[in-house]
């Protein structure tokens, strides 16, 4: 629908084409997105190590597994996205000042989703949280709010950081 209001407009119109991102300064950022994308890989994987993926596996099973993959690769990407975004667009030089290990951390998050992306391990998509936890809770602690740890009520039943709000 888009392009077709777009291919109307632009043979009606002497239009000329631009290209942007979204860099509205709204300033409205949480990392809770890339938290919750990182669970959502961690239970995706406990989904696939449940599920019957041998041979004489059924189709819906292996329609199943290759569903499963594909969210956890979308997720995947989410949280690589969110991440960058933040640490792109809000911190800045006070925060790199006051968080000097965010750079190799942020770096550190993007290898580990890879990583997670590239096989079915738990283990790496629990290490993965650990990362996205830490940047939560540095990102909530340089805008000067108080964080705490708290196991979350749906699988896969993990510790996250949240903002103390109160």
């Amino acid at each position: 629908m888009k392009e077709i209001i777009s291919g109307f407009l632009n043979s009606n119109f002497d239009i000329e084409t631009v290209s942007a991102h979204c860099d509205i300064p709204c300033k409205i950022y949480d990392p809770i997105s890339a938290q919750i994308a990182t669970l959502t890989m961690i239970r995706i994987v406990d989904l696939i190590q449940e599920l019957d993926t041998s041979e004489s596996a059924s189709l819906e099973n292996k329609a199943q597994f290759v569903r499963l993959v594909l969210q956890k690769e979308e997720h995947g990407l989410k949280v690589k996205e969110e991440i960058r975004v933040i640490w792109g667009d809000y911190f800045k030089t006070p925060q790199f000042e006051s968080f000097p290990e965010i750079h190799d951390l942020t770096h550190s998050i993007m290898l580990e989703c890879s990583k997670s992306k590239q096989n079915l391990s738990k283990d790496s998509t629990l290490k993965l949280l650990q990362k996205v936890n830490r940047f939560a809770e540095i990102f909530w602690l340089s805008k000067n709010v108080k964080v705490f740890r708290q196991v979350c009520p749906y699988p896969p039943q993990q510790e996250l950081i949240y903002p103390d709000l109160k």
